[in-house]
């Protein structure tokens, strides 16, 4: 079974982001950059797959520039066998990065895509959906487990996505609690933070990832339509929390929450 898992590289999640004064981007000066949180825990699910079934092959996937390698190479040293780094330097939007995916996972014959649910850069949380419906696969989104994070399964690994037969089952959270989807394989999944707990890259993991293969290869040599449809004209920073102020009594707050915050 072959196991394609995205990686995005994205802003650190504890960084302090700046917008730029004229609203086109952010700063990124001394910007610390890591693997998208949720393509993390994809990485550690099929790496469970890949320990627990056994003959897998886990082959990351990246679309960005050169210092998206850094990123891949983190993953190599989780435990992954490959990587593949689709070059563009400039912004794609979701349908661009789909249909980069939708060939990478076409000439790799893939099985199995794990995608994190959505970047928490963008927090777009479609690109799994159009790449399932680019291939025509059936897909199984926000995927979970009915165990904790701190159950006995979690502690000794066991993969929440089980694979057997040709065919993937599925916990994934709905409104109303959990729901177990049962799909034929090849299959797009992606993943919730309630899935697992990503393990850290050990040394020996991380002197293996240098010799692990990283192929690169130019977007405009997949043959695949990256014109951007959609273009992000300006960014605004989230407007200051104004200052909060005491109250005397219940009966004054009660009056401020439903006269002036309207929330009662």
């Amino acid at each position: 079974m072959k196991i394609l898992v995205t990686v995005k590289r994205v802003p650190d999640p504890n960084a302090t982001i700046k917008v730029k004064p004229d609203g086109s981007g952010i700063v990124t000066d001394n910007l610390k950059y890591v693997i998208n949180p949720f393509d993390e825990i994809g990485i550690e699910e099929a790496l469970r797959l890949k320990d627990k079934g056994g003959g897998a092959e886990v082959v990351l996937v990246s679309v960005g520039g050169k210092t998206a390698a850094e990123q891949l190479r983190t993953g190599l040293a989780m435990g992954a066998d490959r990587a593949i780094l689709v070059l563009a330097e400039r912004e794609l939007d979701s349908l661009a990065v789909a249909r980069i995916f939708q060939k990478i996972a076409q000439d790799e014959k893939a099985d199995l895509i794990m995608m994190g649910k959505q970047a928490i850069d963008d927090d777009a949380n479609q690109t799994g959906q159009m790449v399932a419906a680019l291939l025509g696969w059936p897909q199984a989104t926000f995927a979970s487990k009915a165990e904790s994070l701190e159950s006995e399964a979690e502690k000794q690994g066991v993969p929440g996505i089980i694979v057997s037969d040709g065919k993937a089952k599925v916990t994934r959270e709905v409104d109303g609690g959990l729901e177990t989807l049962q799909l034929p394989l090849p299959a797009v999944v992606t993943v919730d933070l309630r899935l697992n707990t990503p393990r850290y890259a050990s040394l020996p993991g991380i002197m293996k990832a240098r010799k692990k293969e990283l192929k690169e290869l130019p977007a405009e040599s997949l043959g695949v339509d990256v014109q951007p449809k959609l273009t992000v004209i300006k960014l605004d920073p989230p407007p200051k929390r104004t200052a909060g102020r005491k109250v005397a009594s219940v009966q004054e707050l009660v009056q401020v929450l439903h006269n002036e915050a309207k929330v009662i």
